[in-house]
């Protein structure tokens, strides 16, 4: 597995992480064992890089992670480099979601993540949605002051604007933004993809496979239901799903004319747009984490890119990436 460095002085991480959302049933049931499976086979194949959050299956998602780690003995601090976010809170009464970025908050989180991994230390850590009420600046000040603590290697930001990233690498260097970016969600190039690699920042892409879209098998309505988040989400209502499907069908093709499965091409195309990119594509699944990494493993053409890009241009997608509520916290720019 070839390697990108995070960031302009970060570690170097495997081409490809896993976005570990999918060890929750966030998407569908899973169970640790498979979790640990995939972490299993990414050793094998020299994944490094796992992005979780403190808001994944309400910590679950650190805590499978850290039970993984814990049965590696002394050199659990070895294998990984572990990203995790915080700024997604909860109102344990009401249920309400809303947005924390204060330091208090933020260092509290930060605590029960590592408990929760079993570590003192971790590589990346997330503003994982903005706080409005609260200046990037004071936020950037708030993680820098827990780089010098020790606690975190760098720290980066989740589904922000051009801008707002300027304004934040003028404090301190910013390690990574993530954002979802694929071949069927391309808005990261109408600036972000430029502000970051200006910046030396990584773009760490999160559901580049289109939330299934850009694999052989995309989810069914019905498929779509069961996982919850999905049954409201634009692509995954009709008419949008069937002609999102449809459409697909050409990259399907294409793929296995390629003799790879669309997962693969999908994350192939991705890495080949830039070198500070790096997708975290999720999986409960050990056959389609080893299609994942058989994508980074691939060299495409200038030819093969311009095949893709006929196979689904730019804006080939039916319905929004987010409903209106799903829309709360991430920044719009474009």
């Amino acid at each position: 597995m070839h390697q990108r460095q995070l960031g302009k002085s970060g570690p170097k991480l495997s081409a490809i992480g896993i976005g570990a959302m999918s060890f929750t049933d966030f998407y569908g049931a899973t169970s640790e064992a498979a979790s640990h499976a995939v972490l299993t086979n990414a050793l094998d194949l020299g994944v490094n890089h796992i992005d979780t959050a403190n808001v994944y299956g309400g910590g679950l998602s650190e805590s499978v992670i850290g039970r993984f780690l814990a049965k590696q003995g002394a050199q659990k601090t070895k294998l990984f480099h572990i990203a995790t976010k915080a700024g997604i809170a909860v109102d344990k009464e009401t249920g309400r979601r809303y947005f924390d970025n204060s330091p208090a908050y933020l260092q509290a989180e930060l605590d029960a993540s590592l408990a929760r991994l079993g570590l003192d230390y971790v590589d990346l850590y997330y503003i994982h949605r903005r706080d409005s009420e609260t200046p990037i600046e004071e936020v950037t000040e708030t993680l820098a002051a827990m780089v010098k603590a020790g606690k975190i290697g760098g720290f980066g930001f989740s589904e922000i604007a051009p801008t707002s990233l300027y304004r934040a690498a003028a404090i301190h260097e910013i390690a990574a933004v993530q954002s979802e970016y694929s071949l069927s969600v391309r808005s990261p190039e109408m600036g972000l993809v430029q502000a970051t690699a200006a910046l030396g920042v990584s773009l760490v892409a999160f559901s580049p496979l289109g939330r299934s879209l850009l694999t052989d098998k995309p989810h069914s309505r019905a498929a779509a239901v069961a996982s919850g988040w999905l049954k409201s989400n634009p692509r995954f209502v009709e008419p949008n799903l069937t002609a999102n499907i449809e459409a697909g069908a050409r990259f399907r093709t294409l793929a296995a004319e390629m003799g790879m499965s669309a997962a693969a091409l999908a994350i192939a195309w991705l890495l080949h747009k830039a070198p500070h990119i790096l997708p975290i594509p999720g999986t409960r699944s050990v056959d389609h984490f080893r299609e994942h990494c058989d994508g980074a493993a691939r060299t495409l053409s200038f030819d093969d890119m311009d095949r893709i890009e006929a196979a689904l241009p730019i804006g080939w997608a039916h319905g929004d990436r987010y409903t209106d509520a799903q829309w709360v916290g991430p920044e719009r720019y474009c």
